[in-house]
């Protein structure tokens, strides 16, 4: 399996590396057979409950990186395939050859960062691999070259490096706070944190955890450290936008989650509880707040993701082995929700020529397929059965009444009602009202309504019935985090 590892690194950057000078063609290939094997190199490792090691550790994949690899991994592939029909074939201009190759070589090494940070071996690679997603990340967002754009992918830089120095602050008092077990040549890797974690000063720890979340919750996009978030997804290219609400937001949280592993072991669960509820009810009550005052579409999907950083940060304070189940079940079927919604947005917007949602009528109609995928995904995302978001929503609340926590419990479920509310408000309106006069009924693409439906299967397959190996992969990743109880 060390050779798994390898090759996950290997296939996107080198895609990457070959889009700069590949034909358009050829570098759309490259980019969908990067995607997929990525994925089928994720699913190799689910049958694995164990720890996966390569060059002396620096490499590691245990249950835990496991479940937010598949995660990347699927958004990855599904992303490739909608990303051949949303980046236009057939113009042969020096600018749109110049174009597809930037698109295409950015995707890939974004991909790659993003695949690398669950399979590093310390907290100091994690915090690398991260940095290198905001550079990357950031250049993809103002790759249009419009006003709003670059206005927005300056606001991410500033706001994401912020949040990344105080991360890497918290990687420091960290590695400080091991010093006093494992001694000064320590190398930041998770088992000997993990075993010498009882040995740590208390108050050291409490500091680097709350750093950790303040830093790495900013790339995550919890309250109040998120404002970059609803600019750049709303700007960026669609197949941009997916990977960051999808995938980048669940990498930060999985850094977020190895710091917490780390701290219940030293300062009891009291703690990181606490920190993760004040983030996550913030960010969960302001989200629903904002999405019932949403005009743009892409803004819409954005705070939405916002909501479900808020209800994992909840469900792990909950603490519960249901709650945790939930959660890490959640960053699989918001991974596939959202790309769906994103994927179906950017149909709407190469439909309408407008992501303004008082200018968009009729998407059912108009489009008979995405249409109603887009009304599903957005029925998905506000947890309604028999979607994989309601079965997660459903475990995390359950975990909250297992607890003893059943005020909290209860605000969740109606913060996630107004949110709810919010959405399919704004999306019914839009998408069952008629269809404006002159419109022509019709798909933009067939490769973009391709990966909405693999979307949709995923959705409904983690809803109805996971698969066997999948869930025990998900319930030894909660053991991981909960034993440490």
């Amino acid at each position: 399996m060390a050779g798994v590892l390898v090759a996950l690194l290997v296939l996107p950057l080198a895609a990457s590396l070959s889009s700069w000078w590949a034909r358009p063609a050829l570098t759309r290939a490259l980019t969908l057979v990067s995607g997929v094997a990525t994925f089928a190199l994720a699913l190799a490792l689910v049958p694995s409950t164990g720890v996966t090691a390569a060059f002396g550790g620096w490499l590691r994949a245990d249950s835990l990186s496991i479940v937010f690899l598949l995660a990347v991994a699927f958004l990855y592939a599904a992303t490739a395939v909608f990303s051949l029909g949303y980046v236009r074939q057939g113009e042969e201009t020096p600018e749109a050859r110049r174009y597809t190759r930037r698109f295409f070589a950015g995707l890939n090494l974004f991909a790659w960062a993003m695949v690398a940070a669950p399979l590093m071996g310390s907290l100091a690679l994690l915090w690398v691999a991260i940095e290198v997603t905001t550079v990357v990340s950031a250049l993809l967002v103002a790759i249009d070259d419009t006003d709003g754009a670059v206005e927005a992918a300056w606001k991410y830089v500033l706001i994401a490096s912020m949040g990344l120095g105080i991360a890497l602050l918290a990687t420091l008092v960290m590695y400080y706070a091991g010093t006093s077990a494992l001694g000064s040549s320590n190398e930041l890797f998770y088992a000997k944190l993990l075993g010498a974690a009882h040995g740590f000063s208390p108050e050291v720890v409490r500091l680097s955890f709350g750093l950790a979340v303040l830093g790495f919750g900013t790339k995550m996009g919890l309250v109040p450290v998120h404002t970059w978030l609803p600019d750049a997804h709303s700007e960026a290219p669609t197949p941009v936008s997916a990977l960051l609400s999808g995938a980048l937001l669940t990498v930060s949280f999985y850094a977020i989650l190895r710091f917490y592993e780390v701290s219940v072991r030293a300062v009891g669960p009291a703690f990181p509880r606490d920190v993760l509820l004040v983030f996550g009810l913030a960010s969960l009550g302001l989200a629903a707040l904002y999405l019932a005052d949403q005009r743009d579409l892409k803004r819409l999907l954005a705070y939405s993701s916002v909501e479900h950083m808020g209800i994992l940060a909840i469900g792990m304070s909950f603490s519960a082995p249901v709650a945790v189940v939930g959660v890490l079940l959640h960053v699989l079927a918001h991974a596939a929700g959202k790309s769906t919604a994103f994927f179906g947005a950017g149909s709407v917007v190469r439909k309408f020529g407008t992501k303004e949602l008082h200018r968009v009528r009729g998407v059912v109609s108009a489009l008979p397929w995405s249409g109603p995928m887009l009304l599903l995904a957005v029925l998905a995302l506000s947890a309604m059965p028999p979607f994989g978001l309601f079965r997660s929503e459903f475990l995390i609340v359950e975990g909250g009444l297992s607890s003893q926590a059943t005020a909290l419990s209860a605000v969740l479920v109606v913060l996630v009602t107004v949110a709810f509310l919010g959405l399919s408000w704004h999306a019914s309106e839009a998408m069952l009202t008629p269809m404006p006069e002159g419109t022509v009924r019709g798909e933009t693409s067939a490769w973009m309504v391709g990966a909405m439906v693999v979307g949709m299967i995923a959705l409904v397959v983690l809803g109805v019935h996971p698969p066997s190996q999948l869930s025990e992969l998900i319930t030894h990743a909660a053991g991981e985090l909960g034993g440490a109880r």
